[in-house]
């Protein structure tokens, strides 16, 4: 499967690498990478000769149907392994354990530190509980990994991705096993985190933001809906001002000052005639 798509990948898009040489021909490794685009776990695989396993979330293997069933084939043929994200913990702790297995293999593990796509484009603050305690778990080196313009071929919500060439800076490996045995400090555990994703900055050159991706999210659905209820507001506010003008407008055909010609009554008395007509 990976050939199967690396290949039209490469073709298509023609994807631009530097650093291919600091990726090991063999062993364990972890790569690190900021996250743009639902394609990057596609275009990284597509550059390497090895197989790189990502975590997906568990719906892409579980959904019913033939439909549900290419789905869970296709992520499965490109290196992902489902991890069940219904609970916060349990799915930071599965995602822990899946890395760790992976790297047993000596295999490469691919991850995202920031934990989801990023809203924006800019770089958001590493959640430790994955990434450094794989790290320090396996004393497996961290290879930092930027994406390039990933979120012009496919922003979030498209479909149909834009064809142009992304590109993939990687970085230098990264070791940490001077601080193995210590996954469960946090302290140690922040500090892993962020030593990687200075260097995933340093090779993006994304815009460094200090909070999470997914405050940032709620942020920006918040902000989105204040303003469309800021709108309403001032739609109804207008149509408000607009009701006491339109009731005190004449009606079509008035004119002020102006009276009506009386009309006829019944019983009302009619001019009396000229009597020389009569």
């Amino acid at each position: 499967m990976k050939v199967a798509l690396g290949g039209p990948l490469k073709v298509a898009f023609r994807p631009w690498v530097e650093g291919l040489e600091n990726v090991p021909a063999e062993g364990p490794a972890i790569l690190a990478s900021n996250h743009l685009s639902f394609s990057d776990s596609f275009f990284l695989p597509a550059v390497l000769d090895r197989k790189v396993t990502f975590i997906a979330k568990a719906e892409y293997f579980t959904t019913p149907g033939v439909k549900g069933r290419l789905t869970a084939a296709f992520f499965k043929g490109v290196g992902q392994l489902p991890v069940d994200r219904s609970g916060a913990r349990g799915a930071g702790e599965a995602a822990v354990r899946s890395g760790i297995e992976v790297l047993e293999r000596g295999e490469l593990f691919g991850i995202y530190p920031e934990g989801t796509r990023s809203p924006d484009g800019r770089l958001y603050r590493g959640k430790p509980g994955g990434l450094a305690r794989v790290a320090l778990a396996t004393g497996a080196p961290v290879i930092p990994v930027a994406m390039i313009d990933t979120e012009k071929i496919q922003p979030p919500g498209k479909v149909v991705p834009k064809l142009m060439r992304p590109g993939i800076r990687i970085g230098k490996p990264l070791d940490f096993r001077r601080y193995q045995g210590m996954e469960h400090d946090r302290f140690v555990l922040r500090a892993v985190t962020d030593e990687v994703m200075y260097e995933i900055m340093k090779l993006s050159g994304q815009e460094y933001v200090d909070i999470y991706a997914t405050a940032a999210k709620r942020q920006i659905a918040e902000a989105a809906k204040a303003e469309k209820e800021a709108e309403k507001a001032a739609k109804a506010q207008k149509a408000e001002k607009a009701a006491p003008a339109q009731a005190g407008k004449p009606a079509e055909g008035d004119r002020p000052g102006q009276d009506r010609p009386e009309q006829g009554r019944p019983g009302q008395d009619r001019p009396e005639q000229d009597e020389r007509g009569q």
